[in-house]
């Protein structure tokens, strides 16, 4: 275990000294205290009618209000949270699915792997985003968790194929066949000896699928499909369509939800950026 803690230390010391990372680290941390700040200035949650609509951005509403009677300035700090939650917990189900496959079928090999990449496969070649449309239609009571289960079971199988490559190169070295004559078992080997080699490999898998998750669930609440109660960025941008807020000039309800989604991106692909440096040592600048 101490080995597996000096990785851990080692892991660590190029995370803090890589730029990218710690640049897209930094301005995700921002987004995420922007988002926390409703329980530290107590903004209540921005309900139906609770405001007078269509007021301009002024001291007592900084982003203005919106058709349906809200603060978008709450409607924006709420919506982060949503992004956040959408995002992560698809991110970490995603993920965890992908080491889980990748790991079992990279390294135990035979019918096991000729199965799980024969469902791989099958959900690469599946056009996730008419399905997702089709899905978000059907389902009549699509709430938050459900959109993340939803959005779990679409992009999990790209992390598991790039993992299970990882897992099949990492099998054949000396240490791994050391291992074994030493009597450990898969799991052992698995997880004592391969994952802490792939620790900043798999966090960009991480980072990746969140970003992915995102995108993907703006991109259903910018069209509508997203769960009709909920306080989201992608909602927000698909009322300021249906009420005109960019031939009207309303830049409040356009320019805020656009920006924090752009400054996400960055951050999560300057994260990306710098793990990749991390896991390929051929990337690092010397």
């Amino acid at each position: 275990m101490s080995s597996i803690k000096v990785r851990f230390k080692n892991a660590a010391k190029l995370l803090v000294g890589n730029k990218k990372f710690l640049s897209g680290l930094i301005m995700l941390f921002l987004i995420f205290m922007m988002s926390l700040s409703v329980y530290i200035f107590s903004i209540p949650y921005p309900t139906f009618g609770s405001v007078p609509a269509f007021r301009e951005p002024s001291k007592q509403f900084l982003l203005g209000t919106d058709g349906l009677g809200r603060d978008l300035f709450a409607v924006l700090l709420y919506g982060i949270q949503t992004s956040f939650y959408i995002g992560f917990m698809a991110g970490t189900l995603s993920t965890a699915l992908g080491v889980l496959i990748g790991f079992l079928g990279g390294y135990k090999g035979g019918l096991l792997d000729d199965v799980l990449r024969s469902v791989i496969d099958l959900f690469l070649v599946i056009p996730v985003w008419p399905i997702l449309v089709l899905i978000s239609v059907s389902v009549k009571s699509l709430t938050i968790p459900v959109m993340a289960f939803l959005l779990t079971a679409f992009s999990w199988q790209g992390s598991a194929r790039a993992i299970r490559s990882q897992v099949m190169s990492l099998k054949e070295r000396e240490f791994i066949n050391i291992a074994r004559l030493s009597g450990l078992g898969t799991f052992e080997i698995l997880f004592e000896e391969i994952f802490p080699n792939m620790i900043s490999y798999i966090a960009a898998s991480f980072v990746m699928s969140v970003t992915g998750v995102i995108l993907t669930e703006a991109s259903l609440e910018v069209i509508g499909l997203g769960p009709p109660s909920a306080t989201s960025l992608g909602l927000m941008l698909f009322w300021s369509q249906q009420y005109g807020a960019i031939v009207k000039g309303w830049w409040w309800w356009i320019l805020p939800p656009i920006s924090v989604l752009v400054v996400l991106f960055i951050s999560l692909i300057l994260l990306t950026l710098g793990l990749d440096e991390i896991s390929n040592p051929r990337l690092r600048k010397t």
